[in-house]
């Protein structure tokens, strides 16, 4: 339904649009489609949080000014035309799953397209008091393919801040997003590309926008916020909300929800307000499929993709029309995004060609013997490739997604050239792929005592996507002087560190004996209210499936809170955690441990002692002298063993060593006592007379005792 509108007030009362600065999340459940748990648009909430400024209110007066003028005064928007948009996908993530891939986007884009040329087969299907009714917008929707600044690109950009789930601030996302842009750090102008904004939260919507307006203009921020699990119809997405960015471009080109300009459907007021469009009868709008919805007289067009329905399928003759005078009318310079000037400054001309060439790998760190998948990523005419694999098997390929095998620990790097025929460009990534050094046998013990920093060793990999990462430690340990840390004191919530290990070799391990993982941790909160996260994960296949084994959150990781920057003092300080929950399925020569730590504004986090050893948990484990430090580096080789047993171990003074052999139940095989002196001591233990199996060896002088295991063959 349309009314006119002559007088500045009537012009406010329907004009007021939305702005992107939101404020502190709050759900309103009216607003909400059945089934989700977000409100489905707050385009129209964003209204009122502009029109605080009365500069605001005025510039909105004057643009339904403008654009009234334009339909009073006849102007024509020629029929038949199609209009193309350049668009650019901005995805804002903090390395988590709203980090949706490329072919997400692009399915997204084929769905827009699909909907505003009424290419969707399940129009033919609309409410029988509406065939015939719905209508080709005649407008399509381009990626871009050159930056601002020159530079050929995919359309797509991405940025990781965690900002992206933190929706109070849309302009702050915006921000985040010009500064650390994998592309171009600076602005894409809204009156140049149309932009999408892809978080993890937007302020507890699942989209929204703004209607043309010279207040907001050319700025960047003229775009569209969505969630990422609503962009398309596959990856995080799904059918049923793949149709936001139809509904939230309609708002962009100055549509409004057919019950008026708010985001309350089922009120039934809303019989007395109007979209400004005659074709769509009123409504009081619905949040889920009635196709008999009339409580305002006539049958509502639920199916209209500007309710809030699930069955939404069509737009109106009269919603094309106010469309396409949106994006014709110089209103926030709408009409520039469609000029062969910009078509052809943003690479949206139509006219594809090799711009870069770009690939990806399933996976860049992996163990001898494992397989790599690639995919060309190049963009956006490829017809020709050619790979070199420094240490893989095949060294080189000429496939597009070729599938490579490394044998050989070692970092290696990676070279594709694209080409399209007449254009070919290269990419080189240098030491990309990490193949991990050969597994590490039982008992496994790791105190960091030996290296100097953590960056680029073996046999750990620090993964630190924003923040501090995993350092080693000086200073304090819980049995030397070294230890794995994060400054996460003064540190924003949000960021993810992840310490990994090198494979280590379990398939020594029988349903009789078991294995024990333990480790220690030193923590306290910075505010009672932290929820900081600590989890440990671990791997049967080297890393390419991972499963959560254990989560200390909360008081549960720590329920003492201190405002200032934490550092243990004393072993008391310290917190000792077994998991017996490593299963058979584990079992293999590609285990792998991970420990991940999610901040929460918190304080500094402290690892030591990782141990994994056959047998139940004991503190009586690898490595851990439980009373002293009297004994240094013990170790024993060979490991495994045939017969005789080397066991060497430094004292700090000359004691006597008590040595002593049990089995997996406890019992004593062996033992033996011997004379030891300061620094390194060796002893040759002969072990024929053991049965091949696995076995511990305690070394105990004076107030000290520790212990380590070693396999009979």
């Amino acid at each position: 339904m349309k009314k006119t509108i002559l007088s500045a007030l009537g012009i406010l009362a329907f004009t007021a649009i939305s702005f992107s600065q939101t404020q502190a999340t709050q759900i309103d459940p009216t607003n909400v489609r059945d089934g989700e748990s977000v409100e489905y648009c707050i385009t129209h909430k964003k209204r009122a949080e502009l029109l605080i400024d009365p500069a605001a209110v005025l510039s909105f007066a004057q643009d339904e000014i403008i654009r009234q003028n334009e339909e009073l005064n006849g102007v024509a928007v020629p029929k038949a035309t199609v209009y193309y948009i350049p668009v650019v996908f901005h995805v804002l993530h903090n390395g988590g799953i709203e980090n949706i891939s490329d072919d997400q986007i692009l399915e997204a884009l084929s769905l827009l397209n699909r909907d505003y040329r009424l290419l969707n087969a399940d129009a033919n299907n609309v409410n029988a008091a509406f065939t015939g009714l719905p209508a080709d917008v005649e407008i399509e929707f381009r990626l871009a393919t050159i930056a601002p600044n020159g530079t050929c690109f995919s359309g797509i950009t991405r940025t990781q801040n965690a900002l992206s789930y933190d929706g109070s601030s849309g302009t702050a996302q915006v921000s985040a997003i010009i500064a650390g842009n994998n592309v171009f750090n600076g602005q894409f102008p809204g009156d140049e590309y149309l932009n999408f904004f892809i978080c993890g939260e937007i302020g507890g919507a699942a989209g929204y926008t703004y209607n043309p307006s010279n207040w907001i203009g050319a700025s960047m921020a003229n775009g569209i916020w969505v969630l990422h699990n609503y962009v398309g119809s596959t990856g995080t997405s799904s059918t049923f909300t793949s149709r936001t960015l139809t509904h939230e471009v309609g708002h962009w080109l100055n549509l409004s929800h057919p019950w008026g300009g708010n985001n309350n459907p089922g009120n039934a007021s809303s019989c007395s307000t109007d979209d400004g469009v005659s074709d769509t009868p009123n409504t009081i709008g619905v949040t889920s499929c009635n196709l008999n919805e009339n409580t305002c007289g006539p049958l509502a067009n639920v199916e209209n993709y500007m309710d809030y329905s699930y069955c939404s399928k069509m737009f109106t003759p009269g919603q094309v029309t106010r469309m396409r005078n949106a994006i014709t009318s110089n209103v926030a310079n709408r009409d520039n995004l469609i000029s062969a000037s910009n078509l052809i400054a943003t690479g949206a001309t139509g006219t594809v060609y090799l711009c870069s060439a770009e690939f990806q790998a399933d996976r860049t760190t992996i163990c001898a013997g494992n397989t790599i998948n690639f995919d060309d990523m190049s963009f956006n005419v490829v017809n020709g490739w050619n790979w070199t694999f420094t240490g893989g098997s095949p060294a080189s390929s000429t496939t597009e997604n070729p599938a490579i095998t490394y044998n050989t620990p070692g970092l290696y790097t990676v070279t594709l050239t694209s080409t399209d025929g007449p254009n070919s460009d290269t990419e080189t990534k240098t030491s990309y792929i990490r193949v991990l050094p050969a597994a590490s046998s039982l008992p496994f013990h790791e105190s960091f005592e030996d290296y100097s920093t953590l960056n680029n060793i073996e046999p750990w990999e620090v993964i630190n996507p924003s923040g501090n990462g995993w350092q080693l430690h000086t200073g304090t340990g819980y049995t030397g002087n070294k230890c794995a840390k994060i400054v996460n004191f003064g540190q924003s919530a949000g960021n993810f560190d992840d310490l990994i290990s090198s494979p280590i070799d379990l398939s020594s391990i029988n349903a009789t004996t078991g294995v024990t993982m333990s480790f220690r941790y030193s923590y306290v909160k910075r505010y009672t209210s932290n929820t900081e996260v600590l989890k440990v994960y671990i791997t049967p296949n080297c890393g390419e499936n991972w499963a959560p084994r254990k989560t200390l959150s909360g008081d549960l990781l720590s329920a003492t809170a201190q405002n200032s920057s934490w550092t243990p003092t004393s072993q008391a300080n310290w917190a000792t955690v077994h998991m017996t929950n490593v299963t058979s399925a584990y079992w293999t020569d590609e285990y792998r441990c991970r420990f991940e730590f999610e901040s929460d504004g918190g304080n500094n986090i402290y690892l030591d002692d990782i141990n994994i050893y056959v047998g139940p948990p004991s503190d009586a484990i690898v490595g851990i002298s439980e009373t002293g430090f009297d004994i240094e580096a013990l170790s024993v080789f060979p490991n495994p063993t045939e017969k005789d047993l080397n066991i060497r171990f430094s004292l700090k003074s000359a004691q006597q060593a008590n040595l002593t052999v049990q089995d997996v139940t406890g019992k004593i095989a062996q033992s033996a006592t011997v004379n030891g002196t300061v620094g390194s001591n060796l002893v040759l233990m002969n072990t024929s007379a053991l049965a091949s199996g696995m076995y511990f060896l305690k070394v105990q002088i004076g107030g000290s005792q520790k212990t380590i295991q070693f396999v009979v063959k």
